[in-house]
């Protein structure tokens, strides 16, 4: 517990666990976590995590995923003030980058509302990690100059607006949350001239039980089938894709041979 002279000393701390596998966390990651009184971990952090917390701590599950809320966010921000005035340190441990998706500055501003003191510590996102650990660069010279980081769910549920924009780009498009929407996204691309592009769905990137799918853009919920491919995943979209080693025998010689 944070205290002088046993005066509690009420703080916030955001850390990113990173994509899913536990050697991803940041060095400074596990050194908080090894300081927090209580921790909130998501439900796309590896628990294998919770063995760098001291044994007196408080692990408390506040996982949020599609049909899966043990509390709502209102309720994670209050225990998140609670704890941290009652206990002390408060580490709010999240998949991923906190900042990505994530809602980590909701809760941070809810803190700080408390006049609670608070940190983030970042952590590395699936949204780049898990193309990467497949080989599949986000930019390639002459062949990607930037790339769009999307959600495929809207916090209403429906389809994001901005996939209809990066649709029409020549970016490569990394999809999170965007199983369910699979098909009215694979539509957006092939009605803006896409449906040869190439895509991948990677389901638990990092993980031992990783899955990929790859195939066209016009393939892709044929492929996300065949595979079982399901959530949590990543879903990439762009020639980038043809790069990776299964790539061959799927896309056209041209492409392969310009990447």
């Amino acid at each position: 517990m944070e205290n002088i002279n046993n005066k509690i000393l009420p703080k916030l701390t955001l850390v990113g666990a990173g994509p899913g596998d536990a050697e991803l966390i940041t060095l400074k990651g596990i050194k908080v976590l090894g300081e927090a009184d209580v921790i909130l971990y998501d439900a796309l952090v590896n628990t294998e995590l919770l063995k760098y917390t001291r044994k007196e701590a408080k692990r408390i599950f506040v996982g949020k995923k599609a049909g899966l809320h043990v509390y709502t966010q209102e309720e994670i921000n209050r225990m998140i003030v609670e704890y941290a005035l009652t206990y002390g340190h408060v580490v709010r441990l999240k998949g991923g980058d906190p900042f990505v998706f994530g809602r980590g500055h909701e809760e941070l501003a809810y803190a700080e509302a408390f006049d609670i003191e608070v940190e983030v510590i970042p952590g590395i996102s699936s949204s780049i990690a898990v193309p990467e650990l497949q080989a599949i660069p986000l930019t390639k010279r002459g062949v990607s100059e930037s790339f769009w980081v999307i959600t495929g769910t809207t916090s209403e549920g429906a389809l994001s607006k901005d996939i209809y924009y990066a649709a029409k780009s020549n970016a490569t498009v990394i999809i999170l949350m965007g199983m369910r929407k699979l098909k009215e996204i694979a539509t957006v691309f092939i009605n803006a001239d896409k449906a040869e592009t190439p895509a991948a769905i990677i389901q638990d990137g990092s993980l031992v039980d990783e899955k990929i799918g790859i195939s066209k853009v016009k393939d892709l919920v044929k492929i996300a089938e065949e595979n079982n491919l399901s959530s949590p995943a990543v879903i990439i979209i762009g020639e980038v894709v043809s790069l990776h080693q299964r790539a061959a025998g799927i896309f056209s010689e041209t492409l392969l041979q310009r990447n």
